[in-house]
Protein backbone atom coordinates (compact mmCIF):
# COMPACT_ATOMS: atom_id res chain seq x y z
CA UNK A 1 0.00 0.00 0.00
CA UNK A 2 2.80 2.42 0.97
CA UNK A 3 4.47 1.97 -2.32
CA UNK A 4 1.08 2.74 -4.28
CA UNK A 5 0.93 5.58 -2.16
CA UNK A 6 4.08 6.89 -3.38
CA UNK A 7 3.44 5.54 -6.71
CA UNK A 8 0.64 7.74 -6.80
CA UNK A 9 2.02 10.87 -5.36
CA UNK A 10 5.08 10.85 -7.63
CA UNK A 11 2.76 10.98 -11.02
CA UNK A 12 0.94 13.39 -9.38
CA UNK A 13 3.91 15.56 -8.57
CA UNK A 14 5.49 14.34 -11.81
CA UNK A 15 2.14 15.62 -13.61
CA UNK A 16 2.25 19.17 -11.90
CA UNK A 17 5.76 19.88 -12.83
CA UNK A 18 5.54 18.72 -16.46
CA UNK A 19 2.50 21.58 -17.24
CA UNK A 20 3.35 23.59 -19.20
CA UNK A 21 2.63 27.47 -17.17
CA UNK A 22 -0.45 29.32 -17.79
CA UNK A 23 0.00 32.13 -21.05
CA UNK A 24 -0.31 35.14 -19.18
CA UNK A 25 -3.05 37.76 -20.52
CA UNK A 26 -2.20 41.45 -20.36
CA UNK A 27 -4.62 44.23 -21.78
CA UNK A 28 -7.13 43.86 -24.69
CA UNK A 29 -6.56 46.16 -27.48
CA UNK A 30 -8.61 48.89 -28.51
CA UNK A 31 -10.96 48.72 -31.66
CA UNK A 32 -8.84 49.82 -34.87
CA UNK A 33 -9.80 50.24 -38.73
CA UNK A 34 -7.14 49.84 -41.35
CA UNK A 35 -6.60 49.05 -44.61
CA UNK A 36 -5.13 45.52 -45.67
CA UNK A 37 -3.06 44.71 -49.14
CA UNK A 38 -5.52 44.52 -50.86
CA UNK A 39 -7.46 47.27 -50.32
CA UNK A 40 -9.98 45.97 -47.52
CA UNK A 41 -11.27 47.24 -44.68
CA UNK A 42 -9.96 45.37 -41.94
CA UNK A 43 -10.73 45.97 -37.80
CA UNK A 44 -10.04 44.47 -34.36
CA UNK A 45 -13.73 42.59 -34.91
CA UNK A 46 -12.90 40.79 -37.86
CA UNK A 47 -9.68 38.85 -36.11
CA UNK A 48 -12.31 38.17 -33.18
CA UNK A 49 -12.01 34.60 -32.73
CA UNK A 50 -8.90 34.42 -34.17
CA UNK A 51 -5.15 33.33 -32.88
CA UNK A 52 -2.68 35.82 -34.12
CA UNK A 53 1.06 37.20 -34.45
CA UNK A 54 1.22 41.35 -34.97
CA UNK A 55 4.70 43.04 -35.59
CA UNK A 56 5.02 46.51 -36.78
CA UNK A 57 7.12 47.43 -39.84
CA UNK A 58 7.69 49.03 -42.34
CA UNK A 59 8.64 48.49 -46.11
CA UNK A 60 11.77 51.02 -46.99
CA UNK A 61 13.88 49.81 -43.75
CA UNK A 62 17.08 49.02 -44.65
CA UNK A 63 17.49 47.05 -40.73
CA UNK A 64 15.42 45.08 -38.83
CA UNK A 65 12.16 44.66 -40.78
CA UNK A 66 13.34 42.33 -43.20
CA UNK A 67 14.54 39.79 -40.89
CA UNK A 68 11.47 40.36 -38.69
CA UNK A 69 9.28 39.34 -42.51
CA UNK A 70 11.46 36.37 -42.81
CA UNK A 71 10.66 35.52 -39.49
CA UNK A 72 7.27 36.02 -39.87
CA UNK A 73 7.05 34.18 -42.94
CA UNK A 74 9.03 31.15 -41.18
CA UNK A 75 5.72 31.40 -38.30
CA UNK A 76 3.69 31.28 -41.33
CA UNK A 77 4.99 28.20 -42.44
CA UNK A 78 5.55 26.54 -38.95
CA UNK A 79 2.19 27.52 -37.45
CA UNK A 80 -1.84 25.89 -37.91
CA UNK A 81 -3.19 27.58 -40.44
CA UNK A 82 -5.99 29.08 -38.16
CA UNK A 83 -2.90 31.48 -36.81
CA UNK A 84 -2.99 34.93 -38.42
CA UNK A 85 -0.39 37.04 -38.65
CA UNK A 86 -0.74 40.70 -39.19
CA UNK A 87 2.24 43.24 -40.07
CA UNK A 88 1.24 46.99 -38.83
CA UNK A 89 3.23 49.40 -41.14
CA UNK A 90 4.96 52.50 -38.88
CA UNK A 91 5.12 54.47 -42.24
CA UNK A 92 1.73 54.53 -43.75
CA UNK A 93 2.36 58.12 -46.03
CA UNK A 94 4.85 55.51 -48.33
CA UNK A 95 3.07 51.93 -47.51
CA UNK A 96 -0.02 52.02 -49.67
CA UNK A 97 -1.98 48.88 -50.15
CA UNK A 98 -0.54 48.72 -53.05
CA UNK A 99 2.82 49.11 -51.59
CA UNK A 100 2.19 46.57 -48.93
CA UNK A 101 0.84 43.88 -51.64
CA UNK A 102 4.03 44.05 -53.16
CA UNK A 103 6.18 43.75 -50.68
CA UNK A 104 3.71 40.73 -49.55
CA UNK A 105 4.07 39.24 -52.44
CA UNK A 106 8.04 39.59 -52.61
CA UNK A 107 8.03 37.81 -48.84
CA UNK A 108 5.68 34.91 -49.37
CA UNK A 109 3.10 36.18 -47.61
CA UNK A 110 -0.12 34.05 -48.40
CA UNK A 111 -2.77 36.91 -48.21
CA UNK A 112 -5.72 35.29 -46.68
CA UNK A 113 -3.51 34.10 -43.64
CA UNK A 114 -0.99 37.82 -43.21
CA UNK A 115 -2.20 40.77 -43.66
CA UNK A 116 -0.23 44.15 -44.03
CA UNK A 117 -2.36 46.84 -42.84
CA UNK A 118 -2.00 50.67 -43.07
CA UNK A 119 -3.88 53.65 -42.33
CA UNK A 120 -4.42 56.86 -40.94
CA UNK A 121 -0.66 57.83 -39.64
CA UNK A 122 -1.94 59.15 -36.17
CA UNK A 123 -4.22 55.93 -35.52
CA UNK A 124 -1.25 53.68 -36.30
CA UNK A 125 0.35 54.94 -34.17
CA UNK A 126 -1.25 55.60 -31.21
CA UNK A 127 -2.24 51.37 -31.95
CA UNK A 128 1.42 50.84 -31.56
CA UNK A 129 2.47 52.95 -28.68
CA UNK A 130 -0.94 52.86 -26.60
CA UNK A 131 -2.77 49.48 -28.12
CA UNK A 132 0.24 47.44 -27.74
CA UNK A 133 2.41 49.21 -25.54
CA UNK A 134 5.28 48.97 -27.72
CA UNK A 135 7.78 52.06 -28.46
CA UNK A 136 7.67 53.91 -31.72
CA UNK A 137 10.14 57.02 -32.26
CA UNK A 138 9.52 58.67 -36.42
CA UNK A 139 12.17 60.96 -35.58
CA UNK A 140 15.09 59.07 -33.71
CA UNK A 141 15.93 57.00 -36.27
CA UNK A 142 19.32 56.52 -38.03
CA UNK A 143 19.49 56.64 -42.10
CA UNK A 144 19.24 52.87 -42.68
CA UNK A 145 16.24 52.28 -40.13
CA UNK A 146 14.61 56.31 -40.22
CA UNK A 147 11.83 55.04 -38.02
CA UNK A 148 12.77 53.53 -34.83
CA UNK A 149 10.19 50.90 -33.34
CA UNK A 150 10.33 47.94 -31.90
CA UNK A 151 11.30 44.45 -32.76
CA UNK A 152 8.94 42.40 -30.66
CA UNK A 153 6.40 40.01 -31.81
CA UNK A 154 3.01 40.48 -30.44
CA UNK A 155 0.45 37.51 -29.53
CA UNK A 156 -3.50 37.87 -29.20
CA UNK A 157 -5.81 35.60 -28.23
CA UNK A 158 -9.22 35.44 -29.93
CA UNK A 159 -10.62 37.77 -27.76
CA UNK A 160 -8.21 40.33 -29.05
CA UNK A 161 -6.02 40.15 -25.55
CA UNK A 162 -2.44 40.32 -25.67
CA UNK A 163 -1.05 37.21 -24.37
CA UNK A 164 3.07 37.65 -24.71
CA UNK A 165 5.23 39.77 -26.44
CA UNK A 166 8.52 37.78 -28.18
CA UNK A 167 11.91 38.79 -29.96
CA UNK A 168 11.51 38.66 -33.34
CA UNK A 169 14.87 38.54 -34.28
CA UNK A 170 15.58 35.55 -31.76
CA UNK A 171 15.18 31.88 -32.68
CA UNK A 172 14.37 30.78 -29.03
CA UNK A 173 11.64 33.17 -28.53
CA UNK A 174 10.23 32.11 -31.89
CA UNK A 175 9.70 28.90 -31.28
CA UNK A 176 8.64 29.95 -27.57
CA UNK A 177 5.53 32.06 -29.50
CA UNK A 178 4.65 28.76 -32.11
CA UNK A 179 4.54 26.90 -29.27
CA UNK A 180 2.05 29.46 -26.99
CA UNK A 181 0.20 30.22 -30.40
CA UNK A 182 -0.55 26.44 -30.67
CA UNK A 183 -2.10 26.44 -27.07
CA UNK A 184 -4.05 29.18 -27.76
CA UNK A 185 -5.57 28.31 -30.94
Amino acid sequence: MKRFLWISLFASLWAACSRAPDIPSYYPLPEFSLTDQRGKAVTLHDLAGKVWVADFIFTNCGGTCPLMTDKMRTLQNALPTGVRLVSFTVDPTRDTPKVLAAYAAEHGATSDRWLFLSGDKQALHDLCIKGFKLPLDTEGGTPVEPIAHSTRFVLVDKQGAIRGYYSGTEEDELRRLATDAKRLS
